[in-house]
Protein backbone atom coordinates (compact mmCIF):
# COMPACT_ATOMS: atom_id res chain seq x y z
CA UNK A 1 0.00 0.00 0.00
CA UNK A 2 1.58 3.42 -0.83
CA UNK A 3 0.34 7.37 -1.54
CA UNK A 4 2.25 9.53 -3.25
CA UNK A 5 1.14 13.03 -2.28
CA UNK A 6 2.04 16.36 -3.79
CA UNK A 7 1.58 19.61 -1.49
CA UNK A 8 1.18 22.88 -2.69
CA UNK A 9 0.98 26.58 -1.54
CA UNK A 10 2.29 29.67 -0.95
CA UNK A 11 5.14 30.48 1.86
CA UNK A 12 3.26 31.05 5.13
CA UNK A 13 0.65 28.73 4.43
CA UNK A 14 1.36 26.17 6.37
CA UNK A 15 2.48 23.74 3.54
CA UNK A 16 5.30 22.07 5.91
CA UNK A 17 3.05 21.80 8.81
CA UNK A 18 0.37 19.09 6.89
CA UNK A 19 3.25 17.34 5.40
CA UNK A 20 4.81 16.97 8.77
CA UNK A 21 0.99 16.01 10.25
CA UNK A 22 1.09 13.52 7.42
CA UNK A 23 4.61 12.28 8.12
CA UNK A 24 4.42 11.71 11.97
CA UNK A 25 0.87 9.93 11.46
CA UNK A 26 2.72 7.48 8.96
CA UNK A 27 5.62 6.76 11.52
CA UNK A 28 2.83 6.19 14.07
CA UNK A 29 1.54 3.76 11.75
CA UNK A 30 5.18 2.02 11.02
CA UNK A 31 4.62 3.08 7.43
CA UNK A 32 8.36 4.11 4.72
CA UNK A 33 8.28 7.71 4.39
CA UNK A 34 10.19 10.13 1.75
CA UNK A 35 9.51 13.70 1.72
CA UNK A 36 11.64 16.19 -0.98
CA UNK A 37 10.78 19.70 -0.41
CA UNK A 38 11.12 23.28 -1.81
CA UNK A 39 10.47 26.42 0.34
CA UNK A 40 13.33 29.04 -0.56
CA UNK A 41 11.15 31.53 -1.01
CA UNK A 42 8.79 30.98 1.65
CA UNK A 43 9.70 33.85 3.51
CA UNK A 44 8.50 36.07 0.40
CA UNK A 45 5.43 34.65 -0.63
CA UNK A 46 7.16 32.23 -3.06
CA UNK A 47 5.60 28.54 -3.98
CA UNK A 48 6.49 26.14 -2.00
CA UNK A 49 5.96 22.69 -2.82
CA UNK A 50 6.14 18.90 -1.35
CA UNK A 51 6.72 14.93 -2.66
CA UNK A 52 6.01 13.06 0.12
CA UNK A 53 5.57 9.57 -0.39
CA UNK A 54 4.10 6.74 2.28
CA UNK A 55 4.32 3.22 1.73
CA UNK A 56 4.61 -0.57 3.78
CA UNK A 57 7.51 -1.39 1.83
CA UNK A 58 10.64 0.57 1.49
CA UNK A 59 10.35 3.88 -0.97
CA UNK A 60 13.92 4.17 -2.84
CA UNK A 61 13.29 7.60 -4.41
CA UNK A 62 11.74 10.70 -3.23
CA UNK A 63 10.63 12.68 -6.05
CA UNK A 64 6.89 11.57 -8.07
CA UNK A 65 7.13 11.56 -11.67
CA UNK A 66 4.48 13.43 -13.70
CA UNK A 67 1.19 11.48 -13.62
CA UNK A 68 1.70 8.97 -10.82
CA UNK A 69 0.57 11.40 -7.53
CA UNK A 70 -2.50 9.85 -5.84
CA UNK A 71 -3.13 13.00 -3.72
CA UNK A 72 -2.49 16.56 -4.48
CA UNK A 73 -3.02 18.98 -1.67
CA UNK A 74 -2.99 22.65 -2.44
CA UNK A 75 -4.13 25.53 -0.18
CA UNK A 76 -4.34 27.73 -3.01
CA UNK A 77 -6.00 27.49 -6.42
CA UNK A 78 -3.35 28.21 -9.02
CA UNK A 79 -1.10 26.13 -7.29
CA UNK A 80 -3.16 22.96 -7.91
CA UNK A 81 -3.47 24.31 -11.28
CA UNK A 82 0.17 24.41 -11.61
CA UNK A 83 0.76 21.02 -10.39
CA UNK A 84 -1.95 18.70 -11.86
CA UNK A 85 0.21 16.89 -14.45
CA UNK A 86 1.16 15.35 -11.73
CA UNK A 87 -1.57 13.52 -10.90
CA UNK A 88 -2.65 9.58 -11.76
CA UNK A 89 -6.14 8.93 -13.73
CA UNK A 90 -7.43 7.73 -10.31
CA UNK A 91 -6.06 10.30 -8.12
CA UNK A 92 -8.07 13.39 -5.79
CA UNK A 93 -7.05 17.08 -6.00
CA UNK A 94 -8.19 18.44 -2.94
CA UNK A 95 -7.70 22.29 -3.25
CA UNK A 96 -8.56 25.71 -1.65
CA UNK A 97 -10.81 28.09 -3.90
CA UNK A 98 -9.07 31.13 -1.80
CA UNK A 99 -6.50 32.31 -4.03
CA UNK A 100 -3.27 33.84 -2.18
CA UNK A 101 -2.68 37.04 -4.57
CA UNK A 102 1.14 36.99 -4.15
CA UNK A 103 1.71 38.25 -7.95
CA UNK A 104 0.66 41.23 -9.93
CA UNK A 105 -0.76 39.34 -13.19
CA UNK A 106 -2.66 36.71 -10.55
CA UNK A 107 -4.53 35.40 -13.33
CA UNK A 108 -8.56 35.55 -13.38
CA UNK A 109 -9.87 33.20 -10.19
CA UNK A 110 -12.81 31.99 -12.15
CA UNK A 111 -11.21 30.74 -14.80
CA UNK A 112 -8.51 28.99 -12.73
CA UNK A 113 -11.50 27.22 -11.01
CA UNK A 114 -13.67 26.03 -14.21
CA UNK A 115 -10.36 24.27 -14.96
CA UNK A 116 -9.71 22.62 -12.15
CA UNK A 117 -13.72 21.57 -12.21
CA UNK A 118 -13.12 19.89 -15.46
CA UNK A 119 -11.27 17.26 -13.17
CA UNK A 120 -13.21 14.14 -12.30
CA UNK A 121 -11.80 13.38 -9.13
CA UNK A 122 -11.70 17.01 -7.09
CA UNK A 123 -12.51 18.01 -3.80
CA UNK A 124 -12.88 22.37 -4.40
CA UNK A 125 -13.25 24.15 -0.96
CA UNK A 126 -13.58 27.38 0.92
CA UNK A 127 -10.98 26.36 3.64
CA UNK A 128 -10.22 30.52 4.69
CA UNK A 129 -13.67 30.77 5.45
CA UNK A 130 -14.11 27.34 7.31
CA UNK A 131 -10.90 28.11 9.40
CA UNK A 132 -13.05 31.90 10.05
CA UNK A 133 -15.99 30.37 10.84
CA UNK A 134 -14.28 28.90 14.23
CA UNK A 135 -12.28 31.37 15.06
CA UNK A 136 -8.89 30.40 13.66
CA UNK A 137 -7.65 31.93 10.31
CA UNK A 138 -4.17 30.33 10.81
CA UNK A 139 -5.62 26.60 11.22
CA UNK A 140 -6.62 26.77 7.52
CA UNK A 141 -4.05 24.12 6.73
CA UNK A 142 -5.65 21.79 9.16
CA UNK A 143 -8.98 22.42 7.42
CA UNK A 144 -7.34 21.09 4.19
CA UNK A 145 -5.25 18.74 5.65
CA UNK A 146 -8.98 17.27 7.32
CA UNK A 147 -10.41 17.14 3.65
CA UNK A 148 -7.78 15.11 1.96
CA UNK A 149 -7.97 12.75 5.24
CA UNK A 150 -10.26 10.08 3.13
CA UNK A 151 -7.56 9.51 0.72
CA UNK A 152 -4.33 8.77 2.77
CA UNK A 153 -4.27 5.20 1.97
CA UNK A 154 -2.93 3.40 5.41
CA UNK A 155 -3.73 6.05 7.38
CA UNK A 156 -6.75 6.32 9.92
CA UNK A 157 -8.18 10.22 10.87
CA UNK A 158 -7.76 8.16 14.43
CA UNK A 159 -4.22 7.82 13.59
CA UNK A 160 -3.74 11.26 12.15
CA UNK A 161 -5.52 13.30 15.00
CA UNK A 162 -2.60 11.62 17.41
CA UNK A 163 -0.09 12.75 15.03
CA UNK A 164 -1.66 16.67 14.84
CA UNK A 165 -1.84 15.98 19.20
CA UNK A 166 2.18 15.34 18.98
CA UNK A 167 3.21 18.22 16.68
CA UNK A 168 1.40 20.53 18.69
CA UNK A 169 1.42 19.79 22.12
CA UNK A 170 4.28 21.98 23.10
CA UNK A 171 2.49 24.75 21.98
CA UNK A 172 -0.73 24.17 24.36
CA UNK A 173 -4.11 21.89 24.60
CA UNK A 174 -6.06 25.11 23.30
CA UNK A 175 -3.63 24.93 19.99
CA UNK A 176 -4.08 21.17 19.91
CA UNK A 177 -8.16 21.60 19.99
CA UNK A 178 -8.29 24.29 17.80
CA UNK A 179 -6.30 22.35 14.89
CA UNK A 180 -8.04 18.97 15.81
CA UNK A 181 -11.45 20.97 15.41
CA UNK A 182 -10.25 22.53 12.14
CA UNK A 183 -9.46 18.93 10.92
CA UNK A 184 -12.63 17.97 11.68
CA UNK A 185 -14.47 20.54 10.16
CA UNK A 186 -12.38 20.00 7.02
CA UNK A 187 -13.33 16.26 6.94
CA UNK A 188 -17.12 17.14 7.34
CA UNK A 189 -16.87 19.48 4.25
CA UNK A 190 -15.04 16.81 1.97
CA UNK A 191 -17.74 14.13 3.54
CA UNK A 192 -20.12 16.15 2.00
CA UNK A 193 -18.90 16.63 -1.70
CA UNK A 194 -17.59 13.14 -1.82
CA UNK A 195 -21.86 12.24 -1.07
CA UNK A 196 -23.08 14.53 -3.58
CA UNK A 197 -20.78 12.77 -6.07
Amino acid sequence: MKTNIILAGVGGQGILSIATSIGMAALKNKMYLKQAETHGMSQRGGDVFSHLRISDKPIYSDLIPKGKADLIIAVEPMEALRYVPYLSETGYLVTNTKPFKNIPNYPEVEKVLNQLKKLSNVIMLDADAIAAEIKSKRSMNMVMLGASSPFLNGITYKILQEGIKDIFGKKGEDIVNKNLEALACGKAEADKIITKK
